[in-house]
């Protein structure tokens, strides 16, 4: 089966696809909405895409995208353990602190932010398309006294010396990775619990009916993990609501809640319902 994922090779992402499709064959895609489309045009089975960082917040873009975009349903959600690591060429092992410039995604470096700015408070911060990318980057150019911020894989990869270990901000950092393509998909590790994610819109001009929503949800005491906001595009001060349910209720108080919210006006979208895989550790 091939499995899409946010490429290159070695990122997080890759790491999240292969341990929940250990034999799966893995196909790189360089942005999520490729990731999406390649599900789409049938260019493979599922695709696993990252929907949100303990540190960061959500992944708007996939958030966004399969909102406005697709209808394509989240089968299961993977939560991955986050681990920074500081990476040089190994020519540049022994005078790591001489470092000039740090490279790294946008959202590793937010997530390591206190460690640079500690260490290398004169270093230039410079964002790249993916950590593996900045990893590649330094292992290509030896010369240069240089740094990536990149999970351990990469540094296996393009063979860097890892200086520091763990340099993330916090020690619990996680990202959920959803898998799309298929609702309920069954991946080969231990299932925590079940969630819905859904996103509502209510009627611009009704005064209380965020409320009225969130009502019927609050007194059949159906509890809400989450709910966020995201603009419509169409015209300012118009919002989606998302919300992740924990389906720890029978599932016809979330039918009836469902419908309940379409009697208000309401328009309902539901992203999918779904199992969580949080996976322990990561090599």
């Amino acid at each position: 089966m091939k499995i899409g994922y946010l490429g290159p090779e070695s990122s997080f992402t890759y790491q999240a696809a292969k341990t929940g499709f250990p034999e799966g064959q893995l196909v790189p895609f360089s942005s999520i909405p490729a990731c999406i489309k390649a599900v789409e045009y049938g260019k493979v089975a599922l695709s696993v895409v990252p929907i949100e960082n303990t540190l960061e917040g959500s992944v708007n873009t996939t958030v966004d995208y399969l909102y406005h975009q697709s209808a394509i349903p989240v089968g299961a959600e993977l939560i991955l353990p986050i681990h920074q690591q500081l990476m040089v060429s190994k020519e540049n092992e022994k005078r790591w602190e001489s470092v000039e410039k740090i490279l790294s995604h946008p959202q590793a470096l937010a997530q390591s932010s206190q460690f640079i700015q500690q260490h290398f408070p004169k270093a230039v911060v410079e964002a790249t398309p993916s950590t593996t990318y900045a990893a590649q980057y330094v292992a290509e150019h030896p010369e240069e006294q240089i740094a990536a911020i990149a999970p351990k894989n990469a540094a296996r990869t393009y063979q860097l010396a890892i200086v520091r270990e763990n340099i993330q901000d916090i020690e619990i950092n996680h990202t959920r990775f959803w898998v799309i393509g298929q609702p309920e998909i069954s991946l080969p590790l231990s299932k925590k619990k079940s969630k819905t994610t859904l996103a509502i819109t209510m009627p611009s001009n009704q005064p209380g009916s965020l409320h009225q929503a969130l009502s019927a949800f609050s007194w059949r005491k159906i509890s809400l993990s989450k709910i966020e906001s995201r603009p419509l595009k169409t015209s300012l001060g118009e919002y989606f609501f998302l919300l992740d349910i924990e389906m720890d209720k029978p599932k016809i108080l979330v039918d009836n809640a469902i419908e309940e919210i379409r009697l208000l006006g309401g328009e309902v979208k539901i992203f999918g319902h779904y199992g969580i895989y949080p996976v322990k550790t990561i090599e």
